[in-house]
């Protein structure tokens, strides 16, 4: 045999070759395109577990992009249940966005409960957002919400810190379009403060802290809510601050600020009107020394016009002098010459 008829042989070994590797795989992918389409495996289980479904329909869920799988699952769980649910609803719920498994546990989990839950309710639960799932099970297990510590002050001025235990259970029925947990904790704080504002003492609170448990219960707390009260219980009670004395404290003091403001008030019109009298002492004075200072003149002209004479001028020298020495006789005697000037100086200021 020639070496190119060997060659050609060889291409024509190689192509066949290629072609049979290129149909198994074209081969294996249609037939895995035919089982993603054509589930005969899912229908096979749930024709096994008693579900009737057609293999048609099973194709038109996955065209319509809704996962066979999860309403085959659901719709097996339900039934095994003895619960009766229909796969358009079912189908319909997952388009809307809900979660299909989720609700279908819910509703297994209330029947078993003896729970009277239906699939409108719990698909509607389910799309306003909430956990039906665990909504369900909050009403079967109560949970207990701790609250952060409330203050408030009793009649007596004692401040009380006090933190709650409420027990709640899910209202089913108002879970669409009920407030939540934050809202509960808020009307269970104001009725504490309510409760042990009303108190006449602080000891009174203590001694009873359940009387705190009555008042908050019989104001129906949970109206409006997605929850149901079951219990209010005081877990603990701490002493605060006397709000009383530190107000009254607070109020002596603005007093007495008020009182030493008018005080101040006082002494300045005083010191005012004392610097008023100088004033008009030193004006007075002025005059004085004024008038006096006119006395020589009017001797003076007493002596040309012959009004007085000389002796007249000595006896009236006399009298000064004798004055004078009656004054001094008078006056205590000076401790010293330095305090007469300051007693001197401040006469003159």
């Amino acid at each position: 045999m020639s070496p190119m008829l060997t060659i050609l042989l060889q291409q024509i070994e190689t192509l066949n070759v290629g072609w049979v590797v290129g149909i198994a795989i074209a081969a294996i992918f249609l037939l895995w395109l035919l089982f993603y389409f054509i589930p005969v495996g899912l229908w096979f289980t749930a024709l096994l577990s008693g579900v009737r479904i057609s293999l048609l329909q099973l194709i038109f869920m996955r065209w319509r992009k809704v996962p066979p799988k999860v309403i085959v699952q659901s719709l097996i769980s339900s039934t095994k249940a003895g619960l009766s649910l229909n796969r358009n609803d079912l189908e319909a719920h997952y388009l809307a966005g809900g979660n299909v498994q989720g609700v279908v546990n819910a509703l297994i989990s209330a029947d078993k409960a003896n729970m009277s839950l239906d699939f409108n309710t719990a698909t509607a639960i389910d799309l306003a957002g909430r956990d039906v799932f665990e909504a369900v099970q909050m009403s079967v297990n109560p949970k207990v919400i701790d609250t952060p510590p409330v203050t408030a002050v009793a009649k007596d001025g004692i401040q009380l810190i006090a933190r709650a235990r409420v027990t709640v259970r899910a209202n089913i029925r108002q879970l669409v379009g009920g407030a939540g947990e934050e809202t509960v904790l808020a009307r269970v704080g104001e009725g504490v403060v309510s409760s042990i504002g009303s108190a006449g003492s602080h000891k009174a609170v203590l001694e009873n802290p359940d009387s705190i448990s009555k008042v908050v219960l019989d104001k129906g707390l949970d109206s409006g809510t997605a929850f149901e009260i079951l219990s209010i219980d005081i877990a603990d009670i701490d002493i605060g601050k006397n709000i009383g004395a530190v107000l009254q404290m607070d109020q002596a003091n603005a007093d007495k600020n008020i009182a030493q403001a008018k005080a101040e008030e006082r002494r300045a019109m005083a010191v005012a009107n004392e610097q008023e009298m100088k004033a008009k002492a030193q004006e007075a004075r002025a005059k004085v020394i004024e008038a006096e200072a006119q006395i020589p003149i009017a001797i003076s002209d007493a002596f040309r016009t012959g009004n007085l004479g000389i002796m007249d001028y000595y006896k009236f020298q006399n009298i000064q002098a004798d004055t004078r020495m009656r004054d001094s006789i008078a006056e205590p005697p000076s401790e010293s010459p330095d305090k007469d000037r300051l007693d001197n100086e401040r006469k003159n200021q």
